[in-house]
């Protein structure tokens, strides 16, 4: 991996391929590893940066910083703005969606794309076992039962397809955890979610003009359908892709489903611009 200092810290990132820039963007429970099966696939036709979130990976996880979102977004900014990058095609997950939504309506000149796969948004989240986490008690049982595979259970619920949760999977899941930086990180990023980040934005997705996908595994049982369903509804011209044998880690579930809508629009629009 190589390393960018923004802010003072350190974000871990890899950087493949040649063409547009498209940035990768996990969410809470995950790092870039998560986008090992789709990397692949675009890295053929387009320059692919894919990074860990500060206090995720291998980037340094201080405690002293605000993981909130909206943080995150500029940090991401910032990042990009480091590396020269003038402007890229936006995919996040998770919470890295929620982060796509506010860099697009901040910075809207600095993105060709904008893709939301199993995305937050709106005042739908955050969601259990998240918002347990804030809890003092709750919290000290999690530093405790991490050490005892406590994410082996949260990844089976957020997985569809089971046969493929290898333990090769778990230790990539599970890295970060194995040590008290990288679990105090995690709480970290829990504590500091706060849903007003997007609400804040809600009116201006509505005034959005660049090109959004939004992909949805329907089997995702930590975020509703309602999610992407209001998404596509608001976002003006968006577009809605679902399929039914994924779950929460989409990309783990149907890599070739990701991969081909996303080279699909990729393509569409790199075509169009």
């Amino acid at each position: 991996m190589d390393y960018c200092t923004v802010a003072g810290h350190k974000l871990a990132y890899t950087r493949q391929g040649q063409g547009e820039t498209v940035l990768l963007v996990h969410g809470i429970t995950t790092y870039s590893f998560i986008w090992r099966k789709i990397i692949p696939a675009l890295v053929k036709n387009y320059d692919v940066i894919a990074v860990d979130l500060l206090g995720c990976g291998a980037s340094d996880k201080p405690l002293d910083v605000s993981y909130a979102i909206k943080d995150h977004a500029e940090m991401l900014r910032e990042f990009i703005s480091s590396l020269g990058v003038k402007k890229l095609h936006f995919m996040g997950h998770d919470l890295g969606g929620g982060m796509g939504q506010i860099f697009a309506v901040n910075h809207p000149e600095m993105l060709h794309s904008l893709t939301l796969i199993n995305s937050v948004a709106y005042d739908f989240w955050p969601v259990q076992p998240i918002t347990a986490m804030r809890t003092p008690i709750i919290r000290h049982f999690m530093m405790s039962a991490f050490d005892l595979g406590a994410f082996r259970v949260f990844i089976r619920k957020g997985i569809y397809h089971k046969e493929s949760i290898t333990e090769e999977l778990i230790t990539l899941f599970n890295a970060p955890m194995q040590s008290p930086a990288g679990r105090k990180a995690f709480l970290h990023f829990a504590k500091c979610l706060d849903n007003h980040n997007l609400m804040d934005i809600e009116a201006d997705l509505r005034k959005l003009t660049l090109p959004v996908l939004i992909l949805r595994g329907d089997a995702d049982p930590f975020l509703s359908a309602a999610i992407s369903e209001r998404l596509y509804a608001e976002i003006p011209g968006s577009e809605l892709r679902r399929i039914a044998t994924a779950g929460h880690f989409i990309q783990e579930d149907e890599p070739e489903w990701v991969s081909e809508h996303l080279l699909q629009f990729l393509h569409h629009h790199e075509q169009a611009a």
